[in-house]
């Protein structure tokens, strides 16, 4: 029997990947990335829709990722993780530039209007 498949599409990594430059939205290096989950997928991976759309993906290098885990506080304060039940859309991310931007689903990014950044 094949195995369910749990991550992103090819598609939507695509676009995560054309949406954050081609670099790691914590450190800007363009080496040794990968996609990762704002909202953790849990073992074996979640069965919303969502958990897999570009809202609550990010590029990041494997090391970022890596402090991501180590570092949940700076993590969710970024917006690089995300706790349930907020909405990842909803919340805003950090990028290395200094500025915020909230994610949609179909792989925009825009600052968020009245943030008073």
């Amino acid at each position: 029997m094949a195995r369910r498949r749990t991550g992103p599409t090819d598609v939507v990594k695509a676009i995560v990947h054309d949406r954050d430059g081609g670099a790691c939205v914590r450190c800007g290096t363009g080496e040794d990335l990968t996609i990762h989950h704002r909202v953790n997928r849990g073992m074996g991976g979640a069965r919303e829709a969502w958990i897999n759309q570009a809202h609550n993906l990010l590029l990041t290098c494997t090391r970022c990722n890596s402090w991501f885990e180590d570092n949940p506080r700076e993590s969710y304060a970024a917006g690089w993780k995300v706790r349930r039940p907020q909405i990842p859309s909803e919340v805003e991310v950090l990028y290395p530039d200094g500025s915020h931007y909230v994610l949609t689903a179909d792989g925009v990014r825009s600052m968020m209007v009245g943030a008073g950044r």
